[in-house]
């Protein structure tokens, strides 16, 4: 290598040493790099390892190519090819074992003085080495040693095939005469073994590939070529074998050895080397004249149901492993993906290349990646709270739960999804409100008892406030259990009334008696709120007897009796000392429901910011609390700042406010932003008005989106019921039939003489046999009268029930089929395969394919049942059961 670029080798059974050569051989020692400070004689070559030089060997002047030799014993043996067309064995001092003694300095010389190109090792058959030289018209080109040779020829070899003899001036080191001779009259420019067999060779002669075989020198595959330097071949599948000419490589399989199978794309410059990566499958690294960049080509085989081999997928990716070019390079024989790359001034870098990383995320929220030859899963770290899971995971929770389906107790939904987000509460207590009260209001108008109030319930409260102004009666109370009578103004309508009652605070009628809701506030253990709602009502005597009860049982709160104590002391007095600390010390309490109890005892009357504006406070109290005490032109003003208060934060609160308008969606669609979750806006909108609601594009948008989500879960069954229960609050968008059976003489429908009693429709329904199956024997084409297409496996016509073939009496697929004494109208139904055509009965070909692979029509192989990529898919219901 005098006067070229320097190359580099790895040593075979070291993996922490190698070989730097050009006009010397170094031999070098890595080590990791254990502090920031390098030690003497040390080179840096990453920031984790550093490069130490162990010896140098420079006897060897005129270097054009080195191959280190393969077994462990002798180690650091290497064999030089120089410009004269000698094989010197040398050393680089490690190892001192007579072995090693009795071959170092041992040359190989050629008949006539040429450059050396080449040199390659047996990997099986050590001993033997094959050097490569130029084109000599009365010599040969490939020439293989045998190091071991003794001067003298053996008996046990044939004469004509090894040709030894001593240099009687080299004390018997020279070896003139090679154990094999190939290539005669032709250049060889670049060698390899062929590891399936220890005598095939590889060659990259002048102007072809040749494959020679030592059994039978005289003989030879070839194929003619340009690419024909530096010849590889692939260690994971030893029929693949790369070359390269200028900037073009070529990619052969030996088994189709007459032209190449692949061909990567030309580069600009001329190639200077390829390698196969040793620890990757099909990777291979090219490095060109004057670059820094080494380009990776990772080929793939991608696999076929029916097994047809298809070219393979390459994945084009460049690295830049230094900043100077680069004048060669090694992988390294152990680590995964790693390199030393060296620069024409003898600069070295040691070099990873990181895999590509593939993502896979399962709809299940699962998250996997591979990165070469490791798989990666990302788990949570312990239990995370419901609250803190994705948005995904809950909905497939609640879809598990049914979640949404409840129809009969609407309320009931919020439990299905866990009983944790106050939001949902109150979405589905205000669509259950809804619904119950459409349901009274229809049969209020049935009897005509009342006017058509019906309507505004689907608008919200926001509407039904609206429709009021004008209808409103203002009336004064006092305070129940005060000493002093202080007149406190509340407003009634029958609008109000109907807000009332969508917020839950009273049942349907005019009576505003809200003792049922205290009482079922009582029952939650709602203590706080209770009394809240009861003090609202002007009954401060009830809500210290809430207070006060709240504070005996178990699970309350015993401050509950102080804060009780506090409102028996109520006094209207406006400078009185009560007033004053209860506006103090309000501040200080925790619970939003008792600081809007005394909010509202200190406040002026009309004049209730503090109860108003407490947005812990549930909105619904809120709005009821507005709709008894403010009047009209603060109520509308309060309502509508509220409503866009709930709009622009996505508060599903707020649906109690916008009704199921085109308000509600705009909420819906906020909410949706802010969470993802379109199963409740799906299952919410649906509660709306066909008319307006249902129509608009976002909420198709979600409804489409949410099913798709249950398809990809594989909750086919869940999707099943959800399309039901849309169909049902929304027969538009009921499916029609999308597919039938048609007659391949006249193409009309034929779906109908599948049935017991023909001409009855064409559904889907009537595929079955339903009554006496001796009823139904049509096998024709109720358009044309021709013959419906036959069984392959019982040979009659489509159309004949199974359970009434003749012939099959006691066959494996009758009995199979009959079992469970009861014949599913599915049986009947006409299949085939769409790759031949071939079919039968459903159930037939059910019970075939539970023991077969191949089509039952004699001669066709068809594998049917394997093609059908949904065929082992299992619904994740059952799964999870």
């Amino acid at each position: 290598m005098s006067g070229s670029k320097p190359d580099i080798l790895w040593a075979p059974h070291h993996v922490d040493r190698f070989v730097v050569c050009d006009s010397e051989l170094s031999l070098y020692h890595i080590d990791s790099a254990v502090s920031s400070e390098l030690k003497a004689g040390s080179l840096r070559l990453s920031e984790e390892t550093t490069a130490t030089l162990l010896s140098i060997n420079s006897d060897t002047p005129y270097m054009k190519c080195v191959a280190w030799y393969p077994k462990y014993d002798p180690e650091c043996l290497l064999a030089v090819g120089q410009a004269n067309g000698r094989v010197v064995l040398t050393s680089l001092g490690q190892d001192h074992n007579s072995k090693s003694k009795d071959l170092i300095g041992k040359e190989f010389v050629p008949k006539h003085a040429r450059q050396c190109n080449t040199l390659a090792w047996n990997p099986l058959d050590s001993n033997w080495l094959a050097a490569g030289l130029d084109k000599h018209r009365a010599d040969f080109s490939v020439l293989i040693w045998d190091i071991s040779s003794k001067y003298a020829p053996e008996t046990a070899v044939a004469t004509e095939k090894v040709r030894l003899s001593a240099g009687d001036a080299e004390a018997g080191l020279v070896v003139t005469k090679p154990l094999y001779e190939l290539g005669q009259n032709d250049a060889c420019l670049s060698l390899c073994w062929l590891p399936r067999d220890q005598k095939l060779l590889l060659a990259g002669m002048h102007r072809n590939l040749a494959i020679f075989d030592l059994r039978n020198t005289s003989q030879k595959i070839f194929v003619n070529t340009k690419a024909v330097q530096g010849v590889t071949v692939d260690p994971y599948f030893h029929d693949r074998v790369a070359s390269f000419y200028e900037g073009q490589v070529a990619i052969w399989d030996l088994r189709k050895f007459e032209k190449p199978v692949l061909t990567l794309t030309e580069q600009p410059k001329p190639l200077t080397k390829v390698a196969w990566c040793p620890t990757r499958t099909g990777l291979l690294a090219t490095l060109t004249r004057d670059s820094n960049i080494i380009r990776l080509y990772d080929m793939q085989h991608t696999p076929t149901p029916i097994g047809d081999e298809t070219e393979p997928t390459i994945i084009e990716r460049s690295v830049q492993p230094c900043e100077n070019y680069i004048a060669s390079f090694a992988w390294h024989p152990t680590s995964q993906n790693r390199m030393v790359v060296v620069t024409p001034n003898r600069t070295m870098s040691d070099f990873t290349v990181f895999e590509r990383i593939s993502l896979a995320w399962s709809p299940v929220t699962s998250l996997m990646w591979a990165c070469g030859r490791h798989l990666y899963e990302c788990t949570e770290e312990g239990k995370a709270s419901s609250l803190e899971k994705d948005i995904a995971t809950k909905m497939r929770l609640r879809a598990l739960s049914r979640y949404g389906l409840d129809t009969e107790q609407v309320w009931r939904n919020h439990l299905l999804a866990g009983n944790e987000d106050p939001q949902l509460k109150s979405l589905w207590y205000t669509l259950h409100y809804i619904l119950y009260f459409i349901v009274q209001y229809t049969e209020d108008m049935d009897q005509k008892l009342t006017g058509n109030k019906g309507p505004l319930v689907y608008t919200g409260i926001k509407s039904i406030v609206k429709s009021s102004l004008g209808t409103t009666e203002n009336l004064r109370h006092s305070r129940s259990g005060s000493d002093r009578q202080a007149d406190i103004i509340q407003y009634l309508s029958e609008e109000r009334s109907l807000a009332l009652q969508l917020c839950g605070w009273i049942k349907k009628g005019t009576d505003l008696d809200v003792e049922p809701f205290l009482n079922s506030l009582e029952q939650e253990g709602d203590w706080e709120r209770a009394a809240a709602v009861a003090l609202f009502n002007l009954d401060i005597r009830r809500a210290i007897q809430i207070l006060n009860k709240g504070a005996s049982s178990g699970k309350g709160d015993l401050n509950l009796n102080v804060v009780a104590m506090a409102l028996s002391g109520y006094t209207d007095e406006k400078n009185s000392l009560w007033r004053e600390m209860c506006s103090t010390l309000r501040l200080q309490l925790n619970n939003p429901y008792l600081c809007a109890m005394f909010a509202f005892l200190t406040s002026e009357s009309g004049s209730y910011d503090g109860v108003l504006y407490e947005n812990n406070v549930a909105v619904r109290d809120r709005v009821a609390f507005a709709c008894k005490f403010l009047n009209d032109a603060q109520l509308n003003r309060f309502i509508e700042k509220l409503t866009n208060e709930m709009k622009e934060a996505g508060n599903l609160e707020g649906i109690l406010l916008t009704g199921l308008t085109k308000d509600g969606v705009d909420l819906m669609e906020s909410y949706v932003d802010r969470t993802g979750d379109v199963q409740t806006a799906s299952y919410c909108m649906l509660q709306g008005s066909p008319s307006d609601v249902l129509k608009d594009e976002r909420v198709q948008y979600w409804i489409e989106n949410y099913r798709n989500l249950l398809d990809a879960w594989r909750f086919w069954h869940k999707r099943a019921e959800f399309d039901i229960h849309r169909s049902k609050l929304d027969p538009s968008s009921k499916p029609l039939a999308q597919v039938f059976v048609s007659c391949n003489f006249c193409g009309k429908s034929i779906s109908y003489s599948c049935s017991a009693i023909p001409h009855q429709g064409r559904g889907f329904s009537q595929y079955g046999v339903s009554g006496s199956p001796t009823k139904s024997k049509v096998t024709s084409c109720p358009g044309c009268r021709k013959p419906l297409p036959r069984c392959a496996l019982c040979l009659i016509n489509m159309g004949t029930p199974v359970s009434s073939c003749p012939g099959g009496s006691k066959s494996d697929e009758k009995v199979d089929l009959s079992k469970d004494k009861k014949l599913a109208q599915f049986n009947n139904w006409f299949t085939w395969c769409h790759n031949c055509r071939h079919g039968g009965h459903a159930g037939h070909m059910l019970s075939w394919f539970r023991d077969h692979t191949e089509c039952p029509v004699s001669a066709c192989s068809c594998k049917c049942m394997q093609l059908d990529t949904t065929g082992n898919l299992v619904p994740a219901e059952t799964v999870q059961a």
